[in-house]
This record gives C-alpha cells, sequence and structure tokens, in this order.
C-alpha cells in the first residue's frame, strides 16, 4: 500500500470480498484444471463439468468453504473495531479505488462490494445534494449555464486538477457558467453510464437554484463516449435537459475504439500511465466491462447485441451520427511532434490514433461529421495531457465564448 493512502473501514471489507472472490476464482481454475487432466478424452465425467469427485473433490470444496469463511470473519472484525481503517478519503485512496473499479468495476457491482462508486456529480470535490434548499445553500451563486467534465478510465474526478490549479473552473469562470465534474465507475458498460448520466442531468434541471438555460459536456477519453451515450438515451427517453445541450467536447475520445484494447494491452498502458492504478496492471488479462467497450467505441446496449460482421473482434455498432442541433468539437493529441502517418495512425496520443480520436472511419456511414473548424490536434503530449493542457484549455475557451442561442426546457 502507498505511504499516506489510508483506506476506509469500507474499503478494507470491499478489499477482504475481493480476495475471497479470487482466491475461490482461483480454486475452481485450479479445479477444473486437475479435472481436465484427471479425465483422459473419451471417458465420461463423473461429476460436475470443472469439478473433480471423490476425496478430490471434497479437498476443493474444503479449501473453497474455508475461503469464504475467513472473508466473512474479516468482514465481521471490521464491523467491531472502530479504529480499523480510516474515516476521511484521501487523493491516493480516491485513486486507487477509481483504478480498481476500472479494473473490475463491473464485477464490484455485481457482488455488492462496497469498493464500487457510486456515479456523483461533484463541485468543488463534493458530492451535489438531491436535496434543492441544500443544494441552493451550497451553491448561492449558481449560475444559469453548467459545464460538466468527464473523466476517463481508471481516473477520479479530482484528477482534472493539475498542480492545484483547476482549469476547468477557470474555463467556467470565463464562459459564466458553474463547473461540475462527473465521478462514476468506469467498468461498467459505457450504455450503462450513458443512462446514469441522462438520468442525473434530467434530476439537476428540477434541483438548480435556478432556471438552466446551457448544458455543456467536455469528456476526456472514455468520458466523451459516456457523454455521447447520455445524449443518446435522453433523445430516447424525451428528456428535457436534451434541449438545454449546446455544446459537447471531446478530447482524445476513441470514437471508434482503440488498437491497443483490441490487441488485448488497453489496460496495461492506461494503468502503467496512472501512477496509483499501476499495482493494477498485472491484472493485464482483466477486462471490465467498460474497458470491452473501448474496443470499438460502443455507446448503447445495442451494439453489443450482435449484426454485421463475425469474430471477436466484430465491429457491431450501429452508425449513431453526431446529433445536428447541438455544437460538437474534438481535440485529439499525438505524441508526435509533426505530421507523422504512421504515428498519428497507430500510435496517436499512445492510446487513441488521431483517425479514432478524430470520428474519422473508412466507412462514410460511421464517420462523425466534426466540421473542419471544429477539429484541432495538438501535437507533443500524451493520452492523459489534454486534462490540464494549457492549449486544449484556450482552444475551448474560444470555441465555447461564442453566444449561445437560448433554449427552454419543453
Amino acid at each position: 500500500m502507498y505511504p499516506n493512502s489510508p483506506l476506509l473501514k469500507s474499503d478494507i471489507a470491499g478489499v477482504a470480498r475481493l480476495v475471497t472472490d479470487a482466491t475461490t476464482g482461483i480454486t475452481d481454475l485450479v479445479e477444473a484444471m486437475h479435472a481436465r487432466i484427471a479425465r483422459p478424452p473419451g471417458f465420461p465425467a463423473g461429476a460436475a463439468a470443472g469439478r473433480t469427485s471423490g476425496i478430490t473433490g471434497f479437498v476443493y470444496g474444503a479449501v473453497r468453504g474455508v475461503t469464504r469463511a475467513v472473508g466473512v470473519g474479516v468482514e465481521a472484525l471490521i464491523d467491531l473495531a472502530p479504529a480499523f481503517g480510516s474515516d476521511a478519503p484521501a487523493p491516493q485512496r480516491d485513486a486507487l479505488v477509481a483504478a480498481l473499479n476500472g479494473v473490475l468495476g463491473d464485477h464490484l457491482v455485481a457482488t455488492g462490494n462496497p469498493l464500487a462508486k457510486p456515479m456523483e456529480l461533484r463541485h468543488d470535490g463534493r458530492a451535489l445534494p438531491d436535496d434543492p434548499a441544500e443544494l441552493a445553500a451550497r451553491l448561492p451563486e449558481a449560475a444559469s449555464g453548467v459545464i460538466v467534465f468527464l473523466h476517463g478510465l481508471c481516473m477520479t474526478e479530482g484528477q482534472w486538477v493539475r498542480a492545484g490549479r483547476d482549469r476547468g473552473a477557470e474555463l467556467a469562470a470565463d464562459l459564466g457558467l458553474t463547473t461540475l465534474r462527473l465521478d462514476y465507475n468506469t467498468g461498467l458498460h459505457v450504455s450503462q453510464n450513458g443512462a446514469a448520466l441522462a438520468a442525473r442531468l434530467e434530476a439537476l434541471v428540477d434541483q438548480w437554484p435556478r432556471p438552466l438555460e446551457r448544458i455543456v459536456l467536455v469528456g476526456h477519453s472514455m468520458g466523451g463516449l459516456v457523454a455521447r451515450s447520455a445524449e443518446i438515451h435522453a433523445v430516447e427517453a424525451g428528456l428535457r435537459w436534451r434541449n438545454l445541450l449546446t455544446d459537447m467536447v471531446f478530447l482524445g475520445t476513441p470514437h471508434h475504439g482503440a488498437p491497443l484494447e483490441k490487441a488485448g494491452h488497453w489496460l496495461d498502458v492506461v494503468l502503467g500511465a496512472t501512477p496509483y492504478a499501476a499495482p493494477f496492471a498485472r491484472l493485464g488479462r482483466v477486462r471490465s466491462a467498460g474497458i470491452a467497450d473501448l474496443r470499438h467505441g460502443a455507446l448503447h446496449e445495442d451494439d453489443r447485441k450482435g449484426g454485421a460482421g463475425v469474430g471477436v473482434f466484430a465491429d457491431r455498432r450501429r452508425p449513431r451520427p453526431l446529433p445536428a442541433d447541438v455544437e460538437c468539437w474534438t481535440i485529439a493529441a499525438a505524441t508526435a511532434q509533426a505530421d507523422n502517418r504512421f504515428a498519428d495512425g497507430v500510435i496517436g496520443d499512445g492510446l487513441v490514433p488521431l483517425a479514432s480520436a478524430l470520428g474519422q472511419h473508412r466507412d462514410p456511414a460511421r464517420a462523425l461529421a466534426f466540421p473542419t473548424d471544429h477539429q484541432r490536434v495538438v501535437r507533443g503530449i500524451g493520452h492523459l495531457e489534454p486534462m490540464w493542457s494549457d492549449e486544449v484549455f484556450e482552444q475551448m475557451r474560444a470555441w465555447l465564448a461564442r453566444p449561445a442561442a437560448p433554449s427552454a426546457v419543453g
């Protein structure tokens, strides 16, 4: 564990549960291998698939039982020991939990693990209250518009702040907007997070201290896919906040996926690039639902139901164009200092190729029609740096500062 990175009591219980899950999972795998080796081809199975019989099966069952008992005991001990763990989160702890959610977030939710992150809209590092009166007291100077920043895989909302500087808050102040940041479990399907964000923004329309007139979404990497997914869900459900959406800005978003994920290496690279996530890099073969969606940039549950193409790497997405009545802007990063067809096409920003970040696709039906003046390539920086780049935020300021046509909720 990193120094000065205290875990909460619930975190320790969650880790204990993960250890239990991992141990029983390994036991299942070893037993399945044992059963296969012990039963030559053509011989009938004497036990359930993947299970051994007789004394061997009894031993494996005992290992599972003891492991589960130990896990339950650890959680009970934590409940009985108030001094176990910290009472206050820390940035290091948040980054560790965010990394774990990116890797195993769907499993954490499925097993009811307390380490699973809830989705929250946050301001100044604190979750927005649901009560309108409390929200009004918290934000007495709330603007009539909001700009919402969405982080990417394995990250936290606090990582938009770099070296004590919050460029998002500076941008919001210049635009006369209130800055909000979304914190969410990046291990869930993009479509799950998109639907949840759509519902959360709809609730915000009623909870906001004054009538909302403008909503701007800024998504980095996976966050851009979540923003697009939320917009699609809002249209399908006829949600009111969609009428207030004036702009979506995408920073290094893999609109058409990333070859590193297709090759099974996205996780290793992004975890290696995220300081507190490095301990989880050894889980390189683990693929959460969210990471799997990065393979092609899936936005909707229908994109996973099949269609054209065969094989595990087939792109089954339905073509989903950009919304015609929303200004959409995209910024792609590139590690190469100058135009380089190979580097831009394969490496891009280290994770996302230039064409994917710009929405380009060989199939015209899938290509995203960003106007030329709605695109920008920033060179000499990697995948994470658009979150803190002065050049990137100056470009967003220039794009978003134009007068926005007033919208009405109806």
